[in-house]
């Protein structure tokens, strides 16, 4: 089989973690815990399934062709919920509706790089960031977090070259949970605004931001629309990730090139979804605050719980929204020590390595954990299995 850019990008992290579990039998005293992939497990509330239920029973469009950037309802609503948490004034004509944040990012890029382009993409990164630019024949630039796992933004200024087309952040964090401050968020786009290249900032995770009010001003910098790409998504907030909605803010100018993006790889996204989308938008408001608060109390654990690993060598470098990015003790790599996880703890989680260039030795040192889905006690279990390992 000849090269091709795909057999050229390496697999997909949370399927390759799976294959660890083939042959392992988990005794019925240790359940397993999967800690691998930042997805809620639990269905959507049910309110919101009937409300789907309806659009696919009695909406017949709902089984058509839609808009190519998404229903304008859901364009609207969103530009209204951005302009509420934001204190914004964009509009449904910035708004692009996508499937599932992975493609906003995915149009993004296209809309922004040609063959042999860069974007700078700090360190720890989100796999399927670098996975793409890949596919896309796009050189990821690594920009190193500090020992705060913040980029830096003089570091950034250092690798920014005449092919550079933007900067990608996550925030907050994927996969180390970090929040990025309002402050480093300008400063970015200071430079990115500077050098005339994108600004892209992935807020998949706003919704468990441990912050009260508004996480930053971007879409309100002077002239932000040309610098400044937002991405958002609807599955981690109303449980809507297998019907993979997302978005994208932008000027309407860099839109009508994401429309080709779109139109050639899906037409339109999901109907149903969309449905699901708005009236989460409409009606979920309080639900999902409260979601938030448990998500906040579930990281509090994760930190007040830590020391028990900590005096055996183990460091918490953060924790937010989903995820906990920790230090391991052990002489050995991470890509090694989480498969052994799997057999001798029961707990899947991923290694560093995959959120790293190849050979960097602080991916080696790492975990990532994602904690959503435990609750308080499964915390406590995962620390406790964690602390009687005998690596």
């Amino acid at each position: 089989m000849p090269m091709t850019r795909t057999s050229a990008t390496f697999s997909p992290p949370v399927m390759e973690a799976r294959r660890w579990l083939d042959g392992i039998i988990h005794p019925e005293n240790r359940p397993f815990i999967n800690v691998s992939q930042a997805a809620p497990v639990d269905p959507p509330v049910k309110e919101l399934r009937q409300a789907m239920a309806d659009a696919a029973l009695n909406d017949d469009s709902a089984h058509l062709y839609g808009p190519v950037l998404g229903n304008m309802a859901l364009r609207h609503a969103l530009a209204r919920k951005t302009n509420t948490h934001y204190c914004a004034s964009i509009k449904a004509d910035n708004v692009a509706i996508t499937s599932g944040c992975n493609q906003a990012f995915a149009a993004a890029i296209a809309s922004l790089c040609a063959e042999g382009d860069e974007v700078i993409l700090p360190t720890p990164w989100y796999f399927n960031h670098k996975m793409w630019l890949d596919m896309s024949g796009v050189a990821s630039i690594p920009l190193p977090a500090g020992p705060d796992l913040l980029p830096s933004v003089t570091d950034a200024a250092r690798l920014i070259t005449p092919r550079t087309r933007a900067i990608a952040l996550v925030s907050p964090n994927n996969p180390a949970g970090v929040e990025y401050p309002s402050d480093l968020l300008n400063s970015f786009f200071d430079l990115a605004q500077n050098h005339g290249i994108a600004l892209i900032v992935d807020e998949t995770y706003r919704d468990y931001h441990s912050q009260v009010g508004t996480p930053h001003d971007l879409f309100n910098r002077p002239l932000a629309d040309e610098t400044f790409i937002h991405l958002y998504s609807f599955s981690k907030a109303f449980r809507l990730t297998g019907h993979r909605v997302g978005a994208l803010i932008a000027s309407t100018t860099r839109l009508a090139e994401v429309e080709k993006f779109l139109d050639t790889v899906a037409i339109c996204p999901g109907q149903i979804g969309q449905a699901a989308a708005l009236w989460g938008l409409d009606n979920l408001d309080n639900w999902l605050a409260e979601e938030r608060c448990e998500i906040i109390r579930r990281c509090d654990a994760i930190k007040s719980g830590f020391p028990v690993l900590a005096v055996k060598g183990w460091e918490l470098k953060s924790a937010g929204a989903y995820f906990a990015y920790m230090k391991h003790p052990f002489d050995i790599s991470s890509a090694e020590l989480a498969p052994r996880l799997v057999k001798d703890a029961g707990i899947l989680c991923l290694p560093g390595t995959m959120f790293h260039p190849d050979g960097d030795p602080i991916g080696a040192a790492h975990l990532r954990i994602a904690f959503a889905n435990l609750d308080a006690e499964g915390i406590a279990t995962l620390y406790h299995r964690l602390d009687t390992l005998n690596i």
